[in-house]
Parts: structure tokens; sequence; C-alpha cells
């Protein structure tokens, strides 16, 4: 899939003006965490012979795609762009020497497209310890902790406070009542999004989860 991309006119933009005061004057990243119930994501995942991570990957990567407040950046001349689609760069952990490969992987809205790309690039890279060269610039950030269950996680990314996508992170799934719940994580930029759009994405995995059949 092309990556391609729509300049964004701030002075046409409806969020033009709130944009312009969170980068000009205060660079807010708000953080929430949000414990979901992810029993129907491992059920169907098992049934499909489907790894959990992947799977989970698809599910976040499918919800940010759904609306434009996720796929904001700049291009490589400083201006405000959208992302026609964007994909997740996540980590892949090596148990043998407690070291990461950091990938990209291209969105598909198949999840079994998505996983099968997946598999190939984890294979293709397994002997890298390292963020693999010439990623897409279109990518938004994935991580998981596997070993614990959290109530708050948090990333700070030092940079100009301009980097405006997605971090999404999540923390180790236990049982609970009868279901699995697992904590998960969005990090975002206060110029692009707001407290309702938070909300709205963490809605959404549930939907979205709770749908797979």
């Amino acid at each position: 899939m092309e990556m391609s991309y729509k300049k964004i006119d701030l002075n046409e933009w409806s969020r033009g003006k709130l944009f312009k005061s969170y980068i000009d004057n205060m660079r807010i990243v708000m953080s929430l965490t949000v414990e979901i119930d992810v029993t129907n994501l491992i059920e169907f995942s098992k049934r499909n012979n489907l790894k959990y991570y992947p799977s989970m990957i698809w599910v976040v990567s499918k919800a940010v795609n759904a609306h434009d407040e996720f796929k904001y950046s700049w291009n490589d001349t400083g201006e405000l762009i959208k992302w026609d689609f964007i994909s997740p760069s996540y980590t892949e952990f090596h148990k043998e020497d407690e070291n990461f490969t950091k990938l990209v992987t291209e969105f598909s809205d198949d999840i079994f497209e998505f996983s099968e790309r997946f598999m190939i690039n984890k294979e293709k890279h397994e002997a890298d310890r390292a963020f693999v060269e010439n990623q897409p610039l279109n990518f938004f950030d994935v991580s998981c902790l596997p070993w614990v269950k959290y109530s708050h996680f948090d990333v700070h990314v030092f940079d100009e406070g301009k980097f405006l996508a997605p971090v999404i992170t999540w923390g180790k799934y236990e049982m609970l009542h009868g279901r699995y719940i697992m904590p998960l994580t969005m990090n975002i930029h206060h110029a692009v999004a707001d407290g309702f759009h938070l909300c709205r994405f963490f809605n959404e995995v549930q939907e979205l989860i709770d749908s797979l059949d």
C-alpha cells in the first residue's frame, strides 16, 4: 500500500486554533490506562491458530486507523500532515538475550492478512537486535509488558514536544471473575486529541474484540 498523506492548512482545519495553542504554548501529552476484557480475542486467536500478540496489535491498529486524530504527523519540511493510514511499530522481545527488535508491519484491515505479514516480518528479522532500517514514516508506537498487570504506565518522548502519533502499551492479562482482563494504555499529544477521543479509542477496542467471531 502506498504511503501518502494530505497537508493540513491550520486556517481551514476545524481544530487548527486548538492545535496551534497547544503546539505553541502548552505541549501536553495525555496518558490513560483502561482495563480491557480480552477473553474473546484470546479465544478467537486460538480457534483460528493466530498468535495473541499480532492479534492484539491488529485490534489497536484498526481502532487507531478509524479516526483522523491518530494519523497526524510532520513531513520532512516541517509541515503538518495527515497520513492516509498508519502502521504499528512494535517491539519483538528476545528472551534469550533480553534484547528486542523494533519492527513495522504494514497495517491491513484483515486480521489474517496482517498476522501473516507479522509472522513473515518476525522471521525475516529474527537475528536483528535494533530498530530495523528503512522503516516507513507513517507509524505509531506499540509495546507490550506481558510480565506484569499494571495499573498505570506512561512513556515520555524526549523530542521537542511535537511527536503526534499514539504510543500504545499493554500489560499482562489475568483471570478475574471468569474473564481475562488486561491493562491497555494510550499516550497521545493534546494538540491532536482530547479526553473524548481517548475514551472513544478504548470503547471501540472493546467493541472490536467483542465482535470477533
